[in-house]
């Protein structure tokens, strides 16, 4: 089994925040592999800070990688446009990391359940972070 990190876990994990690190290695010690995709690399990048990046680069590299093919941008446009008829605009980030999700049948990672609204795609419930509720 894979599971897909969103961007949020991603930054809390090299951030040392919300017990993710510790999350992340309970995950992997249960034989479930960690992935991040092309959205995920590109969001850590935009709000790195000086000094971070071969930490970053480190951490990114050590996960399974997807990559947004034709089909998965298809699918992100479609999922937008059929969220956005029933009143939800959800962003172009989210609807392509749901279809990259979608397509490799992949359990999402996510602290943020609302911007990922569709039935069809499984999602991990994360224990609140230490110190939350």
């Amino acid at each position: 089994m894979t599971y897909l990190l969103d961007s949020s876990v991603l930054i809390d994990a090299l951030n040392g925040r919300n017990g993710r690190p510790q999350l992340l290695t309970q995950i992997s010690q249960q034989d479930i592999l960690l992935a991040c995709c092309s959205v995920n690399v590109t969001e850590l990048y935009m709000g790195m800070r000086t000094g971070e990046e071969a930490k970053t680069d480190k951490f990114l590299r050590s996960l399974e990688f997807y990559s947004v093919t034709w089909e998965i941008a298809q699918l992100a446009g479609n999922l937008f446009r059929q969220w956005r008829r029933k009143g939800q605009t959800p962003g172009l980030a989210d609807v392509t990391i749901a279809a990259v999700a979608l397509t490799h049948k992949l359990v999402l990672v996510t602290d943020n359940h609302k911007h990922f609204p569709m039935p069809e795609l499984r999602l991990l419930q994360l224990p609140d972070a230490p110190g939350t509720k």
